[in-house]
């Protein structure tokens, strides 16, 4: 009777990819951050993972943890590993539904210039199913089924296109403009910052004022739409990028009080995801935001 050898126990897959993540971004606060776990459950895993195999893959410290010579060793081959399994996985997906189009966006730009212009792209490719994810930074491309980015950049990709320019400039209502003779007034105004563009309102006021000791004084938003709606509101002057309140400048809720604006070096850039699909569906898509970026500007 034949004997059938042992079949190897693999480790856990999830102690394998709590390893490679923390050994790929250099921490285990920030894997959990990229798995959505809490860093106790990294942690937990990866000491599962270094009892079943016997040896250590992380040096514990005061200030966090450092790779092994193990871990050093063997940590391409998982990166590599999973790599190809976030591609092949997305792969499956975009087999499986290719009508289904995954767009990753800043959160700005999803809400205040992809979102006004979603209806529009759905009347025009009324059998695509656009779904999108607000992300702070563009996304590890071969580790997320997305396959369209939507974020500012300083040169036009390879593979898309450049939208609009990004330019600064304060806005309000125009009760709060009346009060405004001169850019200097903003020292006696209250002023609405956001913190992922925190640096704004001085980028600005050193080309408009050099020779002014400005510092902007008012309440700060994790969220730029939720600035954009307190200035809608009345709240105060938000340093606003030009290209995210075309609209309501257009309609006249806000206005401009000073004609001064800078120009940033980057713009509203539509890529399609290196290394994804490229397929007719895909390339509508594309097109189709691209014929509706102008929305609002007329």
């Amino acid at each position: 009777m034949p004997v059938a050898p042992p079949i190897p126990r693999l480790p856990s897959l999830n102690a394998l990819r709590a390893f490679e993540a923390a050994a790929r971004l250099g921490g285990i606060t920030l894997a959990a951050e990229e798995l959505n776990v809490t860093p106790g459950a990294v942690a937990a895993q990866i000491k599962t993972l270094e009892d079943d195999i016997g040896a250590k893959l992380f040096e514990r410290h005061a200030k966090g943890v450092r790779l092994t010579a193990l871990g050093q060793r063997t940590m391409p081959g998982f990166v590599t590993a999973f790599d190809a399994l976030g591609q092949a996985v997305g792969d499956l997906s975009r087999e499986a539904a290719p009508w289904k189009i995954h767009i990753a966006a800043l959160p700005a730009l999803a809400q205040l210039w992809l979102a006004p212009r979603l209806p529009e792209l759905r009347k025009r490719l009324p059998n695509m199913d656009v779904s999108v994810t607000a992300l702070e930074k563009p996304p590890n491309l071969k580790r997320v089924p997305f396959d369209i980015c939507l974020f500012y950049s300083e040169k036009a990709p390879s593979n898309g296109v450049q939208l609009d320019c990004d330019e600064i400039l304060p806005v309000c209502v125009p009760g709060i403009a009346k009060t405004l003779e001169r850019p200097e007034d903003l020292v006696d105004t209250i002023c609405l910052s956001d913190t992922s563009w925190a640096n704004d309102w001085s980028v600005w006021a050193q080309v408009v004022m050099p020779n002014f000791d400005f510092v902007p004084q008012g309440p700060v938003f994790s969220l730029y739409s939720l600035a954009v709606q307190e200035t809608l509101n009345g709240a105060g002057v938000l340093m606003a990028h030009k290209s995210l309140v075309k609209s309501h400048l257009k309609s006249g809720e806000l206005v401009a009080p000073f004609s001064a604006s800078v120009r940033l070096s980057k713009s509203i850039s539509l890529w399609i995801v290196p290394g994804g699909r490229s397929n007719d569906a895909v390339n509508q898509v594309m097109q189709g935001l691209a014929d509706v970026s102008l929305l609002g500007d007329n």
